[in-house]
């Protein structure tokens, strides 16, 4: 489906096609990503927000448009309730700055370090919904945690490692019953099926553009207006102030400043591209690719003695990990590299979650549309070779 859309795809490693299934890590990019890139440097290359000029008008007018195809993307009611951060990351770690030293936070045993390190770095208390053996959060443990005492939610749409999808809108619902607000972090989820901030009525959400297809160094947070407000901005310099003086600097308005300094221009225009190429190809095509693929995939990994799926709820995205007997996922992954096929191993990011398995690390395929069946025999074959040597 579109695959000759993406040039990255089309080469040899080690002499063989390449497999690319490490795209929970970063997806590929489409030409009209790269083209979308190449354009501004090439003829509007120019800052944003100051300049009166040509081609400072045109950056403005491609960068304020970026803006807006997010809102759109996601459904957000105003502009000025997106900002433009480096990635999920960093977007995280901006609305850290509501919470004080010792406010509790709900988290999952599912999370990416991105979203628990910067709570310690707050110190806040962190309260952690316990995960099922299939890789489902207990949603009666949650429920028994949500009290007076809870200042946030911070929860992830879509396993990084399991590939599950939590039900957040029956979550966010629960918490706002105790007038709870509700981050999601959708880095995984948002190139998977489509995101309607109003219906989830979610208070934040982040993601990052390299998850869908656009650039790295490029991400998103929204906010409700009234919350963003709120929050103080955590870094300095131009673009972010309305007065500066040496007594006294006084803030600009939403979502200005929170995006101190020269930002990625190039970044969001490609993220604008993205997010195009993925509504004109339509989340309903994605989807039904993805979980032929899924299935496909599970029912071929079964099939193989000594290999274990980790994490296996009713709802998931197209993402597998996995562990073989006596082969470290590390050695896994560099023979299926020899063969060609790229993987994920290690602990993705989620140390803690790794412990609630009692496994080190774990391999990890994750699909999206522009991959095959065939693929997934290739990559199949390469852990038959796999068991032979081990």
């Amino acid at each position: 489906m579109n695959r000759q859309d993406f040039p990255a795809l089309n080469q040899q490693v080690y002499g063989k096609p390449l497999v690319y299934f490490d795209n929970a890590a970063t997806t590929q990019k489409p030409q009209a990503v790269i083209d979308a890139i190449s354009h501004f440097y090439q003829n509007n290359n120019a800052n944003v927000h100051r300049g009166v000029h040509a081609l400072s008008e045109r950056a403005d007018k491609a960068y304020e448009n970026a803006r807006k195809s997010v809102k759109e993307f996601i459904n957000a009611k105003h502009t000025q309730e997106i900002i433009f951060v480096r990635g999920t990351t960093e977007g995280i770690n901006l609305l850290s700055h509501m919470i004080n030293k010792g406010d509790e936070v709900i988290i999952s045993a599912m999370e990416h370090h991105a979203n628990i390190v910067p709570w310690q770095l707050r110190e806040a208390k962190l309260n952690v919904i316990p995960l099922l053996d299939n890789g489902e959060l207990d949603l009666n443990a949650y429920k028994n945690m949500l009290n007076e005492t809870i200042k946030l939610v911070s929860i992830t749409h879509m396993s990084n490692t399991l590939g599950t999808i939590n039900p957040v809108k029956e979550m966010i619902a629960l918490a706002h019953e105790k007038n709870i607000p509700v981050l999601l972090d959708c880095a995984q989820s948002i190139s998977h099926g489509p995101i309607d901030v109003q219906d989830l009525d979610c208070d934040f959400l982040v993601f990052s553009g390299h998850k869908i297809y656009g650039p790295t160094g490029i991400g998103i947070v929204y906010g409700k207006q009234a919350l963003l407000d709120k929050i103080p901005p955590y870094q300095g310099g131009g673009a972010m102030i309305a007065i500066v003086d040496f007594e006294k600097t006084t803030f600009t308005h939403l979502p200005y400043k929170f995006e101190a300094g020269t930002p990625d221009i190039a970044g969001a225009i490609g993220l604008h591209a993205a997010l195009d190429y993925v509504s004109a190809l339509g989340f309903d095509n994605i989807i039904s690719h993805e979980k032929k693929l899924l299935d496909y995939a599970q029912e071929k990994l079964q099939a193989i003695n000594g290999l274990r799926i980790i994490g296996t709820a009713p709802d998931k995205g197209s993402i597998i990990s996995f562990v073989m007997d006596k082969a470290h996922p590390h050695d896994i992954a560099t023979i299926l590299d020899r063969e060609g096929v790229a993987i994920r191993a290690g602990h993705h990011c989620t140390m803690p979650l790794m412990k609630r398995f009692n496994v080190p690390a774990t391999a990890r395929i994750s699909m999206t549309f522009y991959n095959t069946t065939d693929e997934i025999e290739k990559c199949v074959s390469a852990l038959y070779k796999v068991k032979e040597i081990f």
